[in-house]
């Protein structure tokens, strides 16, 4: 994908959201960091520029939640925002095996009880290992396990696109 795609791809997502939630009252975008959470900041410019409102965007660092890290520390309550009741919709770049997904969920719990967590994310490349599934996704890409998928986003990494790449041997 290049930027033109992206771009595209992300107005489409965003609708995709308004239209499922049936306009964005009480909605909060969630971006996993790094590139969920340019996504989100995006998606929430989108909203802005269809709908006339500010969504809420938290960049969330997901670590302490993760299953394979375990020294990370857990960030303090009141560094979240009020998601108690919301709309979560929790965006990343990629959806893999649903790991990355399961520690945000878990993450977000300890700040509240959303009203519902929707997850959306640009390329959903499979072979989960969780039962996790994406409800908006820009491009399901299938890929084999020797492979990985790239995305590069300009507030990042100086440029957009998306690339799959085989894995080093």
């Amino acid at each position: 994908m290049d930027e033109s795609s992206i771009n595209r791809t992300l107005v489409r997502m965003t609708q995709e959201l308004i239209e499922k939630n049936k306009g964005v009252s009480d909605l909060v975008f969630v971006g996993i960091l790094t590139r969920g959470s340019t996504l989100a900041y995006r998606m929430a410019a989108h909203v802005k520029a269809f709908e006339g409102v500010d969504i809420p965007v938290v960049a969330f660092d997901i670590k302490p939640w993760r299953d394979d890290l375990k020294d990370a520390k857990l960030p303090k309550p009141e560094s979240f925002i009020d998601i108690q009741g919301k709309t979560v919709v929790l965006i990343d770049d990629v959806l893999y095996k649903g790991r990355t997904a399961r520690a945000a969920i878990n993450g977000i719990m300890c700040y509240g009880r959303p009203q519902s967590i929707q997850l959306a994310v640009l390329i959903d490349r499979g072979h989960r290992e969780l039962p996790i599934r994406a409800d908006v996704v820009g491009k399901s890409v299938p890929t084999s396990e020797k492979e990985t998928v790239k995305v590069l986003l300009k507030e990042n990494d100086g440029v957009d696109s998306v690339n799959i790449m085989d894995l080093p041997i």
